[in-house]
């Protein structure tokens, strides 16, 4: 039944231990009733509570139960690594409920670790162009954003990013810029305790991380023309 995040379930984090040591579709089924308690429905409330309490916060993103969620299956089709599923869940809600939208928000509980992420991951070609010439254009404001979010305790990632200017940026001297140009996403996270996720603060924790991330969202949907 759908309803307010309780948290998840005491045996959430073991569930996913014994699912990563066993990667068999045999006994996942025979333990499919203990995935759906502690995890799984768990996991379509809080996305569907977040939805609610980003929306009272006029952040702009949205998502359900139905549409939210990543697959706890893997998809083996083009990877050496066969084990048929994550050792993770994980969710994304954006502006329009679908996970093909950018400027979303990203949740991940797993085995490995716990975190959210607000983010324009990995942009296409037009928009990314529109971000890197943003940068160098209006300076000011890229430096505003970062000292906004550097007081809000949080950083752009450079996971991932070029180790080359790219093309057409070649004259930009100010490291903090080139830096930033050479990013494929934009992207800021937040991680979170494992232990935390038992009870509905979890909710209050990540609304609090999205809406001091909301000045990265606000500046991507200005460049694309969608501010307020």
């Amino acid at each position: 039944m759908a309803g307010a995040f309780k948290g998840f379930g005491q045996k959430a984090i073991p569930f996913l231990k014994a699912l990563d040591f066993h990667q068999s579709r045999e006994w996942f089924q025979e333990n499919r009733a203990l995935y759906e308690s502690e995890l799984h429905e768990p996991f379509c409330d809080l996305v569907e509570t977040l939805s609610e309490r980003f929306l009272a916060a006029g952040l702009g993103l949205r998502g359900d139960r139905k549409k939210s969620l990543f697959r706890i299956n893997r998809d083996v089709r083009f990877s050496k690594d066969k084990r048929p599923y994550n050792q993770h869940l994980s969710a994304i809600l954006s502006p329009d409920g679908t996970k093909m939208e950018q400027g979303v928000f990203f949740v991940y509980i797993g085995l490995d670790r716990c975190f959210a992420g607000v983010a324009w991951w990995q942009p296409g070609p037009e928009l990314l162009q529109a971000m890197r010439k943003a940068i160098t254009t209006k300076p000011a404001v890229f430096r505003a954003l970062t000292t906004t979010l550097k007081k809000a305790g949080l950083e752009l990632d450079t996971e991932g990013c070029l180790k080359r200017t790219p093309r057409g940026f070649e004259d930009v001297t100010d490291a903090d810029l080139a830096q930033a140009i050479r990013n494929r996403h934009f992207a800021v996270r937040h991680n979170f305790d494992p232990a935390t996720i038992h009870t509905p603060a979890l909710v209050d924790d990540l609304v609090d991380f999205t809406i001091r991330a909301r000045p990265l969202l606000d500046w991507g949907r200005a460049i694309q023309g969608k501010a307020g």
